[in-house]
């Protein structure tokens, strides 16, 4: 009977060590043992950014003549709105969406979309059957001053934003294009065919959102993000692989706020052309 006891605890301890080593290799996953990543910034789904202010006039004069209850930019939608109070002040959003399922563009930043089971829009984590896109007017309102206003195209910013004080006075006003600020600096290795080289993205007059270069296949040579004006975050660079592949050439870190003091860029990591590392700094 003894002897049952010790084979039993020393199965036990067998299985709890194995489990253990299990875990610890599953922690010890090396995110930057290939450069190959698995991405949707490849040339099938590249913006095309031609702003075409002609095409928005005769919108407008359509929308003049025909104006359909909850029906924005061809689509049928619901309205909604979310209420919070912080001490005295209330804060209403409201807000029209969609239940149409459309996969968000992958150069877009921010994608806003209605929370139902929080009750709450939010700008990332956007998941399709997860939650709906706004699309079509939207209001911010504290103390029943409407202190922002503009419109959602499939969860994007969309045409004119403008911002209001407490006294109804317009402080600032923004021009979207589906998610890209109407400012935005865009260059083209060929404008013929609308083959974008690069896009800075602007807003209020500084570098804002996410930052794109390409090659001249359209495959993405470079991405990052600026946050008023000075690059944030992880860089990353890319080689030209013919569009077959996205693999990591090489990435910076910058600050992860602006106007972070005493922060010095530095090369993270550095991949061959193959996907294998060649360099990581050490921590």
């Amino acid at each position: 009977m003894n002897r049952f006891y010790i084979l039993l605890l020393f199965f036990v301890l067998t299985s709890q060590l194995t489990l253990a080593q299990d875990e610890g290799s599953k922690q010890k996953v090396d995110p930057d043992s290939s450069g190959v990543v698995n991405t949707s910034l490849l040339p099938t789904s590249m913006p095309l950014l031609l702003f075409d202010d002609s095409a928005e006039k005769e919108e407008k004069k359509a929308k003049k003549k025909k104006a359909k209850k909850n029906i924005w930019f061809g689509l049928k939608t619901k309205k909604g709105y979310t209420r919070r109070e912080l001490r005295d002040t209330q804060i209403f959003e409201f807000f029209n969406y969609t239940d149409a399922t459309r996969q968000p563009d992958p150069y877009i930043r921010d994608i806003y979309w209605f929370d139902p089971s929080e009750r709450s829009i939010k700008k990332e984590g956007y998941e399709v059957g997860k939650g709906y896109l706004l699309h079509g007017p939207y209001e911010r309102v504290i103390n029943e001053e409407i202190v922002e206003k503009g419109m959602y195209f499939y969860g994007t910013k969309h045409k004119t934003w403008m911002l209001f004080d407490s006294k109804n006075v317009l402080q600032d006003k923004n021009h979207f294009s589906e998610g890209w600020p109407r400012e935005s600096r865009i260059t083209y290795h060929n404008r013929s065919s609308n083959v974008i080289e690069e896009i800075i993205p602007i807003q209020y007059g500084l570098e804002e959102g996410n930052y794109f270069f390409f090659y001249e296949d359209a495959q993405v040579a470079v991405t990052g993000e600026y946050e008023f004006g000075e690059k944030v975050g992880l860089w990353t660079e890319y080689w030209d692989n013919n569009n077959t592949k996205a693999i990591r050439k090489r990435e910076i870190q910058y600050q992860e706020d602006a106007y972070t003091k005493n922060f010095r860029p530095y090369i993270r990591a550095e991949w061959d052309k193959d996907g294998n590392l060649v360099y990581r700094k050490e921590n």
